[in-house]
């Protein structure tokens, strides 16, 4: 299974917008082809893992192609629920470890004007461990959460893709 999530992951970097270089604007129709190098993505992962330190969470969009993003998260804490109405999230783990909770129900969940829902916790939820290397899927409509260990720095490259 890592081989084939691993496979996955460097097909989804070679496809994938370079950290810095030319976006295409929303709405446009083509793109010229661009990498995202390993050693960049690692080196802004860690710029951004000084940046999360007080708040547990940082992050940079890399391009916005209008129905999809690409950005960099870092976490060195664990985040809260959270369920995207609109946005599909595949994450290839690049740096730590954490347990995924998935579907369960969203505790004090608060809704925003976006559709995005936000709660302190997941309860009733089925967890499983990811780790660098990995690369995952969380659909629309989810409730999610990660959960990192004390002293955990989480980076991975998330892909949003929107759904209509």
């Amino acid at each position: 299974m890592k081989v084939v999530a691993g496979a996955v992951a460097v097909i989804l970097l070679c496809a994938l917008s370079a950290a810095a270089q030319t976006a295409v604007p929303a709405g446009s129709s083509t793109a010229p082809p661009s990498v995202l190098v390993q050693k960049d993505v690692q080196q802004q992962l860690s710029g951004l893992a000084a940046g999360a330190k007080p708040s547990g969470l940082a992050g940079t969009t890399l391009a916005d192609y209008g129905s999809y993003q690409i950005q960099l998260s870092v976490r060195t804490h664990s985040g809260g629920a959270e369920v995207h109405a609109h946005w599909d999230d595949v994450m290839v783990v690049e740096k730590g470890k954490a347990t995924l909770v998935t579907g369960g129900t969203v505790v004090d969940g608060k809704t925003a004007d976006n559709g995005e829902t936000r709660g302190k916790r997941i309860e009733g939820g089925e967890s499983k461990p990811i780790a660098a290397g990995d690369t995952l899927t969380v659909r629309a409509g989810t409730p999610h959460q990660l959960l990192l260990a004390p002293g955990v720095v989480f980076g991975a490259v998330i892909v949003k893709v929107h759904e209509p």
